[in-house]
């Protein structure tokens, strides 16, 4: 098993847009697969690549039994909203309302650069929301109210984990990928 920390809130790479992958290779298989270890192990419903702080889009999802990655996703998003609680693994413990489409539509590619389609309501668009989100250097407290996001910043500030150092990992197989871990 390949767990990785997580970078936290206050990394500077979860506010960098990613970088579309080219090489389907070995490399982003590991990569594809140390994200699915570290989100199933935290647990969590879904992991970007920056948030092991590697600045590609590429993100694991696990919800309602349904397990799988996408790679460089474009969304198309229903008009109709949801409202829910919505929690981020880099903001460990704190979870707030997030308004959401309730409908998404990911399309991409898989680890091989075959082409998928990932469609999906409720819990499921939420995540693939939040993640590509990740994807775009946007945190889900960015989708908030005013008040509610001035709220969420005071419980962040307040957290035990906030100002932490980002992980240092000196050998890592992503360094290809330009970003350390």
């Amino acid at each position: 098993m390949a767990v990785k920390p997580i970078r936290l809130f206050g990394d500077p790479v979860l506010r960098t847009p990613a970088e579309p992958v080219k090489d389907f290779d070995k490399e982003l298989r590991t990569l594809v697969k140390d994200l699915t270890d570290t989100m199933i192990d935290a647990p969590g419903a879904g992991l970007a690549a920056p948030q092991l702080g590697v600045g590609l889009r590429v993100f694991t999802y696990y919800v309602d039994d349904r397990l799988g990655h996408v790679v460089n996703p474009t969304l198309d998003l229903s008009e109709e909203r949801q409202d829910g609680e919505e929690g981020c693994l880099s903001l460990p413990g704190l979870s707030f309302p997030t308004p959401r489409a309730w409908r998404a539509v990911a399309k991409g590619h898989n680890m091989h650069g075959e082409p998928i389609t990932l469609e999906g309501t409720d819990l499921l668009a939420r995540c693939v929301q939040h993640e590509t989100d990740h994807l775009d250097g946007i945190l889900f407290i960015d989708r908030m109210d005013p008040d509610q996001r001035k709220a969420a910043m005071k419980a962040i500030r307040e957290a035990e984990w906030f100002g932490e150092p980002a992980p240092v990992v000196r050998d890592s197989p992503h360094r290809t990928f330009g970003k350390a871990l």
